[in-house]
């Protein structure tokens, strides 16, 4: 079985059918991005994977445990995490702060222990702080670790959210549009750093626009329009597959560029 089996998931906003039975897999090690015009419900797919939509119907399996039922925080626990579109930092913490953030959501002491600041509490933030400067060491950000997040170049403060990810314990992460607002120069390192994630043992499942990100670094791609799935295969089959081709260019300027 596929590290995550997604089958048949729908989601209706009203009388809106945002999402329509759309399937697809991802095997553990692969980058499997998911692509479609503005508005063809692929952060809603985001949003149903990590709980904060319910699916109407369908169900989602990771790591051969349905988790379509379970709550956001729950998710995480089980293994997956995400970033946004939109980076959401806390811009006035450090960067070894916003790491911690993502740390605790494994917390293992009571709020007794924390109050008191009992050894067990004491000696599971000092692993924290070590986990967290590790994670830094290993995606090349430790030099910022004192560093607040708003002054980061941002380039790395999409790493940086990445690194958060990482740090809930996440084998699964999901990527939101990461080179959104990035140039030529951001995008190449980006590919670089994800390919560093899939060499260290991550799954990824990416959101992008940037189709030179996209062709260049997955292993797969699913592409959906309209709430509905239209393609899926090697990223040489989508690239030249005409119902893609007729999503995004629209068979109007498709037939003229044609002529």
């Amino acid at each position: 079985m596929a590290y995550l089996q997604v089958n048949g998931i729908t989601k209706r906003f009203g009388g809106i059918v945002a999402v329509d039975k759309v399937s697809f897999e991802v095997n553990e090690g692969e980058i499997v991005s998911i692509i479609g015009p503005n508005g063809a419900g692929k952060t809603t797919v985001f949003n149903m994977l990590t709980g904060v939509y319910k699916i109407d119907e369908g169900e989602i399996i990771f790591d051969g445990k349905p988790i379509h039922n379970l709550k956001p925080q729950q998710i995480v626990k089980s293994g997956i995490s995400r970033t946004f579109q939109n980076i959401r930092l806390f811009q006035d913490l450090r960067v070894v702060e916003n790491v911690l953030v993502g740390t605790h959501i494994r917390t293992k002491y009571n709020l007794l222990e924390s109050v008191i600041r009992s050894p067990k509490f004491r000696k599971e933030e000092d692993e924290k702080v070590f986990r967290a400067i590790e994670i830094l060491k290993s995606i090349g950000l430790d030099h910022y670790r004192d560093d607040y997040a708003e002054n980061l170049p941002y380039g790395d403060q999409r790493k940086l959210e990445i690194a958060r990810a990482i740090a809930t314990g996440a084998k699964l992460i999901l990527l939101d549009e990461p080179a959104a607002g990035m140039n030529p120069q951001e995008s190449e390192e980006l590919l670089q750093f994800i390919r560093s994630l899939k060499q260290k043992g991550y799954t990824i499942i990416m959101i992008e626009h940037d189709m030179s990100v996209v062709m260049n670094i997955s292993d797969r791609i699913y592409v959906i329009d309209h709430g509905k799935p239209i393609a899926s295969g090697l990223p040489a089959e989508i690239a030249n597959n005409e119902r893609v081709i007729e999503a995004y260019l629209g068979r109007g300027r498709k037939n003229a560029e044609d002529k």
